[in-house]
């Protein structure tokens, strides 16, 4: 019997997914979270053989960005776990980020049945389960060309943050910000930093 957590901050998706892998004589239900700290402490408690783990979730006291930034909490917390992360958002950034962080598996959340029924045993067996598709762009996009002062500049200017709000939140003066962004731009080829926002965030590198 191979026993599952699942973690989604969707009640209705949580539930959902539950009830149909419920179905499944050999898959158990053993747990669910709605945080990444819930998630992680519902680890410890049930030490799962896989975790379906959501990206945008909030971080429930863990201190992190979201479900992916969590998997080495959760791993810590049940080592021999297998992560897979079942996301609406399938970025090639995202996919990248989980591999490294130490998930088994990457799927989107309109797989098919009986892909992802697949996808829990081939990963509970110890064998990757990657949507194809988002395997093969993120071959082709590659790694994120921004620094990590980069993208922590890039991600504070969301919602149209001035360079001084910029500076104030990431303890940077106002030109070493302004240098950073004009470094973002013309990194991501883009024509301004709400593009370059956008072009980051489209490819899963914030």
């Amino acid at each position: 019997m191979t026993t599952l957590l699942i973690a989604d901050d969707q009640t209705l998706i949580r539930t959902a997914l539950a009830t149909m892998l419920a179905l499944e004589g050999d898959l158990e239900v053993v747990a669910q979270a709605g945080t990444c700290g819930e998630a992680a402490d519902r680890a410890k408690d049930t030490q799962p053989d896989v975790v379906l783990l959501d990206v945008q979730m909030p971080d429930g006291g863990l201190s992190v960005e979201d479900g992916i930034d969590a998997i080495p909490a959760i791993l810590a917390a049940a080592p021999q776990a297998r992560i897979i992360v079942v996301t609406t958002f399938g970025r090639p950034g995202y996919l990248r980020r989980a591999m490294e962080k130490g998930a088994m598996g990457f799927l989107v959340k309109d797989t098919p049945v009986d892909r992802l029924v697949e996808s829990i045993r081939r990963v509970a067996q110890g064998l990757r389960a990657v949507d194809p598709d988002l395997a093969a762009a993120s071959l082709s996009i590659g790694a994120s060309p921004l620094t990590e002062k980069e993208a922590i500049v890039l991600a504070a200017s969301a919602g149209g943050a001035s360079t001084a709000e910029i500076a104030q939140a990431c303890f940077l003066s106002e030109g070493t910000v302004r240098n950073y962004l004009s470094s973002i731009i013309g990194k991501l080829g883009a024509r301004n930093r709400a593009e370059a926002l956008r072009t980051a965030t489209d490819n899963g590198w914030l």
